[in-house]
This record gives structure tokens, C-alpha cells and sequence, in this order.
């Protein structure tokens, strides 16, 4: 419950203050747009927020066997599915990379003014 509430307190703070630490971590393998990067860590904050919560309400309410195989095999299930979820926001907002020859003929051009 500690780490889902600081995940969700972490990425939800740093929207607060204008900064997607989402971005920051994927940047390498996401190009997205600035809003694209702010609905996913969004979301993503809000996932850990909701986890947190059913974290407190399994641990509270079922027995310690239960909540450790919700922690084993419901976890990872549960992160894996939210993140498969994404991929359409993550195609929506997707930023095409900048051509080498689009930038060379750019470059050429400046040299012949």
C-alpha cells in the first residue's frame, strides 16, 4: 500500500508541477506529445492510487493466504492488462521521428543562403 500510495503521490505531484516522471523513464522507448505524456502519467497515477485502495481492502478483509496470492498472481496480472490498456493512448499521442534526410536537406538548405 506504501509504494502504490508513493507511485501515485509521486507521478500525481509531479503533474501538479508540471513534470511527467513517465517521461522522464520512457522517453527512450516512447516519443509522445507533451499531452500524450500527461494522460498517461495520469492514469498511471491514478492506477496506483486505485491499487493502493484494493491493496488496504484485500489485506483487511480476506485472509493473510488470500492476499498473498492477490499479491503473487493478481498483481502483475492486474499491471500487465492496465498497461496493455495504454497502447492506444500511447498510439494516439505517438510523435513520428524526425527523417535523417528531412534533417540533412534542412541542413543543406541553410548553407546555400
Amino acid at each position: 500500500t506504501i509504494i502504490y500510495g508513493l507511485f501515485a503521490f509521486v507521478l500525481g505531484g509531479g503533474l501538479l508541477f508540471g513534470r511527467s516522471f513517465i517521461a522522464v523513464l520512457f522517453d527512450q522507448m516512447f516519443n509522445l506529445t507533451p499531452q500524450g505524456w500527461r494522460i498517461l502519467t495520469l492514469r498511471w497515477a491514478l492506477f496506483f492510487f486505485a491499487m493502493a485502495i484494493l491493496n488496504e481492502i484485500i489485506w483487511r478483509t480476506q485472509s493473510t493466504d488470500f492476499w498473498v496470492g492477490f499479491k503473487a498472481f493478481g498483481v502483475i496480472p492486474l499491471t500487465m492488462a492496465f498497461a496493455v490498456i495504454q497502447m492506444p493512448l500511447i498510439k494516439r499521442f505517438h510523435l513520428e521521428p524526425v527523417s535523417l534526410q528531412a534533417s540533412d536537406a534542412s541542413e543543406g538548405d541553410l548553407g546555400k543562403g
